[in-house]
């Protein structure tokens, strides 16, 4: 798939914000199975100050400052990308799922992902909803893709009944909540049982081709996992829509949860109350077909 994305970002404040700095992972990731082929961010007001880092885990990380008193500020990026569909084994053709959980053997790159983070922390009761999927000797995808279908199955998608800042237990306890939720609650049923899980930021196409379902968490930035299978590598996994993603997942950033990948965040001085809209729109172009991010960004 060759798409077009636009990803909106705009705060109203109810009074001047003087200064303000923000990080944003709005840039997709070149991979394997990904490429960027064209990329731009237009912010306004201007910003002061801009500058482009690679952060720890390799996401592409835009910093800007805007020094001038201001009270909206419009963040769009907007990105052309090519994405395919990644190479992964029939899931009974994995090995056991122990062999994912020894550290002794994992690269580096892996271990680092098995162990709890601020927003995938697992209440005590992860580990035995984890495990009724991972009977000893079993197949890692083949029991990953089980965990995936009861969280998909057992959990409703709301998007009023969680936030950002919602506990984990709390989720597990209500069985309610959006992709976020989901995603970091099967990263910590599996770092519950040893196993390396990586929190991804990303799109989903907004309006799939004709007879394929529109699939859930399409209308902003999407999250899913990864899971590290020994003598495979990482497999991406999405537990909103119960599948493997394949070309219409478009991939952000990764990290060890929400706090590492977030597209925007930063600090203000003044500002008052605010309010946030996002606009995601994410449109698959014919072959041959320009993409709007070619065109003249309006101010």
């Amino acid at each position: 798939m060759r798409c077009d994305v636009t990803h909106t970002t705009e705060y109203e404040y109810s009074e001047s914000v003087v200064v303000a700095h923000h990080v944003a992972h709005l840039r997709p990731r070149t991979l394997p199975h990904q490429e960027c082929l064209h990329h731009e961010l237009a912010i306004t007001p201007a910003p002061a100050v801009t500058s482009a880092y690679e952060d720890y885990f390799g996401n592409l990380v835009t910093f800007f400052a805007v020094q001038g008193a201001h009270e909206r500020l419009v963040i769009r990026a907007r990105s052309t990308v090519t994405v395919s569909a990644p190479e992964r084994p029939p899931p009974r053709e994995t090995p056991p799922w122990e062999a994912a959980a020894d550290r002794a053997a994992l690269p580096f790159d892996a271990v680092e992902f098995v162990f709890a983070s601020p927003e995938s922390r697992p209440p005590w009761s992860v580990d035995a909803y984890a495990r009724a999927s991972f009977p000893a000797g079993r197949p890692l995808l083949d029991a990953v893709l089980e965990l995936t279908a009861r969280i998909h199955d057992e959990f409703t998608f709301d998007p009023k009944a969680t936030t950002v800042a919602t506990p984990l237990a709390e989720v597990l306890a209500s069985r309610r909540g959006v992709c976020q939720d989901f995603a970091r609650l099967e990263i910590a049923c599996l770092r519950s049982l040893g196993i390396p899980a990586r929190y991804v930021s990303g799109y989903l196409e907004t309006v799939p081709p004709p007879s394929t379902p529109r699939l859930l968490g399409a209308d902003a930035s999407h999250a899913w996992l990864t899971v590290y299978c020994p003598g495979v590598g990482w497999i991406p996994v999405d537990p909103t829509n119960n599948l493997l993603p394949s070309d219409g997942h478009v991939t952000l950033a990764w990290g060890r949860d929400y706090t590492d990948v977030s597209p925007i965040h930063g600090v203000i001085l003044g500002g008052g109350a605010h309010s946030l809209r996002v606009h995601v729109d994410v449109v698959r172009l014919a072959d041959g077909e320009p993409g709007r991010s070619d065109q003249p960004v309006p101010a």
